[in-house]
């Protein structure tokens, strides 16, 4: 692989990006320790008690029996054969290497009290060691210095680490509070999140440039990540709730624009319903229960080789994909043709001046010329941004970057000027400086409390001449 700039403006965003990111490093983003501490002891508590749950469950004498003094309690290879070979659950499927496959989709329709709480415990030990233990071993005078990297991830996409400040697991809203608790403003300040806003779809629309994703993408009454959500969950939009617009954007729109297919999406998005608290908005009905009133009530067998069967998720997935594909055929005819040239001349060119050379999958094909530039727009943002705040001399401090969004710790009286300067910047200035983005932009902030958390943000919005909360 050889990725290099190929206009001076592209070394300019990488040498300025560097420059930039470094004084974020050194800006560091402040750690409750005392949090942490206890978080970490009473983790650890949870994790014992768990195990020793475990271990006095039947089915654990059953893995005991199996494996003898080989016995790993924390092996998912280990659990996929007990329940799949020993206990004869229905297996789902295998690697190509022919064990049975252990992620936790594979066990969706094992009904047993013992996988569940084996789940939460991983879960757990995950959130302990990668991170809350992660964090510990990387905080100096209560702050973190995160390293944010630029040459480490072949999209061109940024990279974090020391701790991996970018892989907080949000997606467990347990996990992700017990995490994010741990980071605070200095005092007297707030954290401030700022994101673009459907990015990665908008710098589709741009690439591909496919009028219908251009209208959709600049109509401000859409939103392709909750209408896809309500597609893919027979709602409708204003049934969407906060967790199934997160699976409609991580499980359907980026991975049809990074060249994934329905089978895949269907599991992912059926495999979110699963969960307690995936329900619909300002409803207490669960989306799986919704799905099997609307006649849906088994994900199907995923299998490419055989026809999709009437009834099922996968079957209603794939007709919400041929949907997808009909509504934006420039896009769908598009990847086509640039799958075939890319295999004629071996390189392409990202719209940010970038040419990448070499031997990619299809997939990574779809996903490079999108993810690049949808980052390089951040670290544009970002480069303006600290600039700006060096030129006022704001006490505002950028403290992280998160692919699509930048935190920043802000004192309370600059609030104002930085919303309103991050949004002009974000929305009004990048387009002025690359043509090429031919779609709005939006962005999206979050605020904590003065003193708060991360994880107590809330979101914000522009009314009128201020930024309130929402």
């Amino acid at each position: 692989m050889k990725i290099q700039p190929a206009t001076k403006e592209a070394f300019q965003l990488l040498l300025e990006g560097s420059l930039a990111l470094a004084q974020v490093e050194a800006n560091g983003i402040r750690i409750d320790t005392e949090y942490l501490n206890k978080a970490t002891q009473q983790i650890e508590t949870e994790i014992k008690e768990k195990t020793e749950a475990l271990q006095k469950d039947k089915t654990f004498r059953i893995w005991k029996r199996e494996f003898g003094d080989k016995t790993k309690i924390g092996s998912g290879d280990q659990l996929a054969h007990v329940i799949f070979s020993k206990l004869k659950y229905k297996c789902p499927g295998k690697t190509a290497t022919g064990k049975y496959r252990s992620d936790q989709s594979a066990f969706e329709d094992v009904d047993l009290p013992f996988v569940k709480d084996w789940f939460k415990l991983d879960k757990l030990k995950n959130a302990n060691g990668t991170f809350l233990n992660g964090i510990r071993r990387e905080v100096v005078d209560g702050y973190l210095h995160p390293s944010f990297n630029l040459n480490t991830v072949e999209t061109f996409r940024g990279s974090s680490s020391s701790p991996n400040f970018q892989n907080i697991p949000i997606r467990n809203p347990e996990i992700g509070k017990l995490i994010r608790q741990c980071f605070i403003p200095r005092k007297g300040r707030v954290l401030v999140e700022i994101d673009f806003g459907a990015l990665e779809f908008r710098i589709s629309a741009a690439f591909w440039a496919d009028p219908k994703m251009i209208e959709y993408a600049s109509d401000k009454t859409k939103d392709i990540h909750r209408d896809q959500a309500a597609l893919c969950y027979k709602t409708s939009n204003d049934q969407v709730s906060k967790q199934m617009r997160y699976a409609g954007k991580n499980q359907f729109v980026f991975p049809e624009i990074y060249g994934s297919y329905y089978v895949q999406m269907a599991r992912k998005l059926w495999e979110s319903t699963s969960k307690e608290n995936f329900k619909l908005k300002d409803d207490k009905t669960l989306v799986r229960d919704w799905l099997a009133n609307n006649g849906i009530k088994s994900l199907g067998k995923c299998n490419p080789r055989q026809r999709t069967r009437p009834g099922t998720f996968e079957h209603h997935i794939k007709e919400v994909e041929d949907d997808f594909n009909r509504r934006f055929n420039v896009f769908a005819s598009s990847k086509e043709k640039w799958w075939r040239d890319y295999q004629k001349r071996g390189w392409f060119r990202m719209l940010t001046g970038f040419i990448v050379s070499g031997v990619y999958s299809r997939n990574f094909l779809m996903n490079c010329p999108i993810q690049g530039p949808g980052f390089h727009c951040l670290l544009w943002s970002l480069i303006e941004l600290q600039k700006w705040l060096n030129k006022y001399k704001f006490d505002t401090l950028i403290v992280g970057e998160i692919h699509d969004n930048i935190l920043s710790d802000v004192p309370i009286c600059e609030l104002q000027d930085f919303l309103y300067a991050a949004e002009r910047i974000m929305t009004k200035e990048i387009r002025k400086a690359w043509k090429w983005i031919v779609v709005p932009l939006e962005v999206e902030v979050d605020v904590t409390p003065v003193d708060g958390n991360w994880h107590q943000k809330a979101q914000w919005i522009e009314n009128g001449s201020e930024w309130v909360p929402k």
